[in-house]
């Protein structure tokens, strides 16, 4: 995918420089090569603040819902093995996210690994899902508190006149003070630093946690006495039958989204080698955990026909004697919505400072404050648009938009791993500060080719010697065995990319048929049969051929290491692409409008302002030589 060794990588003009400009990408990290004089964020976060981010992002108000919901109307009491499906599918694209977050240990998270590994277009369009998702996230949290913390002042009208919600007559919307308070509340605790806001969230999931570990124990001796009952129903454990079960996973499975803001935060972890990996499995494995735990003792009190589908866990106390719990499940879900309002606004911050750095937005995003080290006007600009979104808009409505960045993040995230290994960069961007050194070199390597075989300045011994060398070098059978040698390692790499499209066009066919309910049984089937083949096929080549030797000197070395490749990989992209295809078209017209925004953007300023403009793109062994050597880059 990159550009020819010597080649520009600038915007140019016409279809083939807009190709060119889509496909450029952008060197990986590296201990050796860093920017110089760029401002770097504070190393302040361990393990234990990673897996505090990692839960508190990723376990919200929705599961204090989801059990009564997902039971009803899909699992019954299989909602436990609902639980673990949708822990072990999101496991797979946390395996991923592992293995390049501590190879790359960079702000910008899906966004960066992309630009490095597909391309600036590709970047670019995750990036700005990226955004949307967050910041929609951010407000839709919001709006979730003031309801619930009406329940503690009386009823939902009962709140403070200041903090309460209000109908504009002129404009018909309803305003909601408390959120947008709470968002700027939010704003500021993370202007003050990383450190601080990590050990305020770490606190808030501490208080969430108990809650559900109250939940589970109260919970537990509740069922004791009572026999367990919601497990004694006539259906069976699987009254909606195994696919119903299967439903359950791919709706639970979104209440595991928000681990993938532990790998936001790469640049700011002290050990990201050995911290990433740990934070983001920790974390995952925890939420999955309290998951199961909770379903388990909530559909053993209550039949599943019978729950709450609004407050299930409430209800299922409530109906056992214990009134005064639906306080304690009520301050759970207020302290998890403010978790994950902390883990919502976090990120986006660093991903519009990674953009700006590439020269894709303006450098006032990337700014880092001296004294706290971070991105604190991308975080002002972030907290102001997700507070005007909150106070305004119910953005209910729009909460299905949140799940498109995360689950093409999670896919493209998926496919960086198999170009990783099977296909990663062989040339590397020269920026223009590089250029001077590298025609350097060229000019000095013609000069000493001439001035080798030129005789005059030279004794005879000197020019025996010389021929000598050259002659050998161009021997016939060393000649043939090195072109064989390079022949091979090409057709090796272009077999692999045919593979790698092979898998992602199958999987987009089999997803597409087997959603398209509304076809003909013949169509579907069909457009089956063909994907399978696609995916199966290009699955086969993948594991039949050799992985790219290049993959041991990709980034940052040491780290962890996605297993079972091909299969892992291709498995993730297959489940995400299905449920992006299921999330329905109200959805995908929504995000529609804002990717074409966003293909605006980057037409009219990203593609022009890029820092791959003018670079220059050589292979990975010159370009070695040449930072070496150079004094523009430190080590």
């Amino acid at each position: 995918m990159a550009l020819e060794a010597g080649s520009s990588g600038g915007g140019g003009r016409g279809w083939g420089g807009g190709f060119r400009s889509l496909m450029r990408r952008k060197q990986v990290d590296s201990d050796r090569v860093r920017a110089k004089g760029q401002p770097q964020l504070a190393k302040e976060l361990n393990v234990p603040e990673l897996v505090a981010i990692g839960v508190g992002s990723t376990v919200g108000a929705g599961v204090y819902v989801l059990v009564g919901t997902v039971a009803r109307e899909h699992a019954g009491p299989a909602l436990t093995i609902s639980f673990l499906i949708a822990g072990i599918a999101a496991a797979l694209s946390a395996f991923c996210y592992a293995e390049l977050a501590s190879r790359c240990p960079s702000a910008g998270s899906a966004y960066h690994y992309s630009y490095i590994c597909v391309g600036e277009g590709v970047a670019w369009l995750i990036g700005w899902a990226l955004v949307l998702e967050y910041t929609i996230g951010g407000s839709a949290v919001a709006r979730g508190i003031s309801p619930n913390l009406a329940l503690f002042f009386g009823g939902q009208d009962s709140l403070p006149w200041i903090l309460a919600r209000h109908q504009l007559p002129w404009f018909g919307i309803i305003v909601d003070p408390c959120a947008a308070a709470l968002v700027f509340v939010v704003t500021v605790l993370l202007c003050v630093g990383i450190k601080e806001s990590s050990f305020a969230q770490g606190v808030v999931t501490v208080l969430n946690a108990c809650v559900m570990i109250f939940v589970i124990v109260a919970g537990s001796y509740i069922g004791f006495q009572i026999g367990w009952v919601g497990y004694k129903v006539s259906d069976g454990y699987f009254p909606h039958g195994v696919n119903g079960m299967l439903a359950g996973s791919a709706t639970v499975f979104f209440a595991y989204i928000g681990f993938d803001t532990v790998a936001s935060t790469a640049e700011e972890v002290k050990n990201p080698q050995r911290d990433l990996p740990l934070g983001i499995g920790a974390a995952l494995a925890i939420c999955c955990v309290l998951y199961m735990a909770v379903s388990v003792v909530i559909v053993g009190l209550v039949p599943y026909f019978a729950m709450d589908p609004d407050t299930p866990i409430s209800s299922a106390f409530t109906e056992h004697g214990m009134q005064w719990a639906m306080y304690v499940v009520t301050s759970g879900a207020v302290l998890a919505l403010c978790s994950t309002l902390m883990g919502s606004l976090l990120p986006q911050p660093r991903i519009l400072m990674a953009m700006a750095r590439d020269g894709l937005l303006p450098s006032f995003f990337s700014d880092v404050n001296k004294q706290t080290q971070v991105p604190v006007k991308s975080t002002i600009v972030t907290g102001i648009f997700a507070a005007a979104l909150a106070f305004a808009m119910d953005v209910s409505q729009l909460a299905g938009m949140v799940s498109v960045g995360t689950l093409l993040a999670f896919t493209i995230v998926a496919v960086s791993i198999l170009i990783l290994r099977y296909v990663p960069p062989d040339e590397v961007p020269l920026p223009p500060s590089m250029q001077e050194s590298f025609h350097l070199n060229q000019e000095c390597d013609e000069e000493t080719d001439r001035g080798l075989l030129g005789v005059g300045n030279c004794n005879l011994s000197q020019t025996k010697n010389v021929i000598v060398v050259v002659e050998s070098v161009k021997d016939p059978l060393i000649d043939k065995r090195l072109h064989k040698g390079k022949m091979d390692e090409t057709k090796r790499r272009k077999i692999a990319s045919l593979s790698i499209a092979s898998v992602c066009v199958g999987v987009l066919i089999l997803t597409s048929s087997a959603s398209a309910t509304w076809l003909p049984f013949l169509p579907i089937c069909i457009g089956c049969i063909i994907g399978v083949m696609l995916l199966l096929a290009g699955l086969s080549l993948l594991s039949w051929i050799d992985q790219d030797a290049g993959r041991h000197s990709f980034g940052h070395s040491g780290g962890f290491t996605c297993p079972f490749v091909p299969v892992l990989p291709v498995l993730c992209i297959l489940i995400n692409t299905y449920l992006l295809i299921n999330l329905g078209g109200d959805t995908w017209m929504r995000v529609g409008i804002w990717l074409l925004m966003g293909v605006l953007v980057y037409v009219f300023y990203g593609r022009t302002h890029s820092s791959l403009t003018d670079v220059v793109y050589v292979p990975v062994a010159q370009a070695d030589e040449i930072y070496r050597s150079s004094s523009g880059y430190v080590s």
